[in-house]
C-alpha cells in the first residue's frame, strides 16, 4: 500500500489522500478538496484514480468530488446514511464492508459516528496497519460535534472501536492540528510529559510533511484516550464541580469535549 498525503494549505488545514495498489497504480483519492493538486499527484505517480471515498458529508471533505470524478470517471463511495447528504454516491459503505484498491490493498470500513452520524473511517490491515480517520480522530485530538453528531456517540466510537486498535496502526486524519491538539492536552494534563516533549517536536514542523503518529503515542499524548487520567479528572472537575466523585469514562470525555468547543 503507498499512501500520499496531501495538504491543502487552506484555512481549514485539509489533508487529503492517495492510497495507491503498487502493481496495478489504481489509486483511492479520500476526501479529495484539492482536486487540482489530487490529479496533479496521481499523475506525477503514474496513477489512476479509480475510485473517490467520502469519510463523511461536510463540504471540505466533499467539494472536490465533481472535478475528479469528472477528470476520471471515478466511483464514489461514502456511508450508506450519507445518501441523501452527498449527491451522486455509488457504493454505500457499511460497517465490514471492504474497498478494494487495484490487486494488493484491501479497506475495511468502520461505522464511526461522533463528529456526524454518517462517518465512516477505513482501516489497513495488510503490509503496514493504518487508520483513515476523517474527522473523527485527529493526531493528539478529537473531532467536534457541531455539523450533526454526538459527542455520547463519539464516546461510544473512540471506546468501542478505536482504543481497541493495535497500537502501532498509523493515523491519517482529516486535518493538520496536531499542535494545537497538544496545547489543549496539556491544558488538561500539565504534567504529561510525553506529550511536552511531541509539541516540541511537532510545533514549527511543515505540514507538507507531516509527522504520522501511531495509536500507542496517541494514547500517551491524546488526552480524549485520557480519561483515567487523575490529573486530567481533577482540572475537569475545576471547571465542572458537580461532576461525580468517581466519574464514567463517558463523562470525563464528554466533559473534554466541551471544554474543547471553546478552548
Amino acid at each position: 500500500m503507498i499512501v500520499e498525503q496531501i495538504y491543502t494549505d487552506n484555512d481549514y488545514r485539509n489533508f487529503n489522500y492517495l492510497i495507491a495498489c503498487k502493481e496495478t497504480g489504481e489509486a483511492l483519492a479520500i476526501d479529495p478538496l484539492a482536486a487540482d493538486l489530487c490529479l496533479a499527484a496521481a499523475k506525477k505517480h503514474g496513477w489512476t484514480i479509480r475510485q473517490v471515498l467520502n469519510t463523511h458529508e461536510h463540504g471540505d471533505h466533499t467539494g472536490g468530488n465533481a472535478a475528479v470524478i469528472k477528470a476520471t470517471g471515478a466511483k464514489l463511495l461514502a456511508h450508506h446514511g450519507a445518501k441523501d447528504k452527498i449527491p451522486g454516491i455509488d457504493r454505500g459503505l457499511k460497517a465490514g464492508d471492504v474497498v478494494k484498491i487495484g490487486k494488493t490493498v484491501e479497506l475495511e470500513s468502520l461505522d464511526t459516528p461522533g463528529h456526524t452520524m454518517s462517518h465512516v473511517c477505513l482501516l489497513a490491515h495488510a503490509d503496514r496497519k493504518a487508520l483513515f480517520s476523517g474527522d473523527t480522530l485527529f493526531n493528539a485530538g478529537a473531532g467536534n460535534c457541531h455539523g450533526g453528531g454526538h459527542p455520547e456517540a463519539l464516546y461510544d466510537t473512540f471506546a468501542g472501536q478505536l482504543f481497541k486498535l493495535p497500537d502501532d496502526t498509523e493515523i491519517y486524519p482529516g486535518h493538520d492540528y496536531i499542535a494545537n491538539n497538544l496545547r489543549f492536552t496539556l491544558d488538561r494534563e500539565p504534567d504529561n510529559a510525553r506529550a511536552k516533549a511531541l509539541l516540541e517536536e511537532v510545533k514549527d514542523q511543515d505540514p507538507h510533511k507531516a509527522m504520522v503518529t501511531k495509536l500507542g503515542r496517541e494514547k500517551e499524548v491524546n488526552t480524549f484516550f485520557r480519561l483515567h487520567s487523575p490529573t486530567v479528572i481533577k482540572r475537569i472537575r475545576e471547571a465542572f464541580p458537580d461532576l461525580p466523585e468517581q466519574p464514567t469514562p463517558k463523562q470525563v470525555f464528554v466533559k473534554l469535549r466541551e471544554l474543547r468547543n471553546k478552548w
